[in-house]
């Protein structure tokens, strides 16, 4: 039998990786701060903890695919006396965005504290979470590295070894720079199209057939013809990885036009009230704009 996992956090993304270590038979031990979050893994045969305390005391390797640091402190209480308390000879797997600056503190105090930290940022949304087909960024060392990545292989096509942290972090940031860019033009192209009175159908077969052409566009396409704004990644969750990458650029010295460009049309969509829907809805901000 499979050892058991501890998973926190049960969001857009984290609930269906989760689900999916559960077909591959891990026993798993689940916490999310929004307990609703928990029924379709509880009906599928996972365990609740009541606390991240609970969970960490019965599961060896513990995924946390949350939001930001912030809630990562919270929930291992970093900052409080009470941090440190059942980390020891645990093995922490952030899965969640955060910056590499974060990331790095966070590792150095995990370790400080007995456990072992690996930075596995992912790169893909709620579609290929659900299908087992992210692709995974990893850095660090573990004493458990092997069955970590045989864990990985339930939600992940493939696990890109990148060296000490930060640097996953830091490569998962690159990824999130052509993904926030390219798809921003694709929304551009569509309300061009639009306001030129296109036919934005024949758009998207000249696209898809054409050598610009990827997974992402075509589906993403599809979602602008629908006006689909159900979110596989959420605005206000890409104007926070785009705010990251800028912070990361900026702190470098690396010119970034295109990436600041997108972030200012994000950080608007979120002020229309656009924050929960797909990225796509950026395209209100182009709207507005007109």
């Amino acid at each position: 039998m499979k050892e058991r996992i501890g998973f926190i956090g049960l969001g857009l993304m984290g609930q269906p990786m989760a689900m999916n270590l559960l077909r591959a038979g891990y026993p798993l031990l689940v916490w999310n701060r929004s307990p609703e979050r928990l029924r379709p893994l509880l009906e599928a045969g996972a365990s609740a903890a009541e606390s991240p305390a609970q969970l960490l005391q019965h599961c060896e390797i513990v995924v946390l695919m949350l939001a930001d640091i912030h809630a990562i402190d919270a929930v291992l209480g970093r900052g409080e006396a009470s941090f440190g308390q059942g980390l020891a000879g645990r093995t922490l797997v952030c899965m969640g965005t955060i910056s590499p600056e974060d990331s790095a503190s966070l590792h150095t105090d995990l370790l400080a504290m007995g456990a072992e930290y690996l930075e596995v940022p992912v790169s893909g949304s709620r579609g290929p979470a659900e299908a087992g087909q992210l692709i995974a960024m990893l850095a660090g060392q573990s004493v458990r590295l092997a069955r970590v990545e045989t864990l990985l292989g339930s939600m992940c096509a493939s696990v890109v070894h990148c060296g000490q942290v930060p640097s996953a972090l830091r490569m998962k940031l690159a990824v999130n720079l052509f993904l926030v860019t390219m798809v921003t033009g694709l929304v551009e192209a569509h309300h061009f199209a639009a306001r030129q009175g296109l036919d934005r159908e024949q758009l998207s077969q000249i696209l898809d057939q054409g050598p610009m052409a990827s997974a992402v566009s075509r589906i993403k396409g599809r979602k602008l013809l629908a006006a689909d704004f159900t979110p596989q990644a959420a605005l206000r969750d890409v104007c926070k990885n785009n705010q990251l990458i800028a912070d990361a650029a900026r702190g470098a010295g690396i010119a970034s036009p295109l990436l600041d460009v997108c972030l200012a049309l994000y950080e608007e969509s979120v002020g229309l009230g656009h924050g929960p829907q797909d990225m796509i809805a950026v395209v209100h901000s182009l709207q507005a704009r007109d």
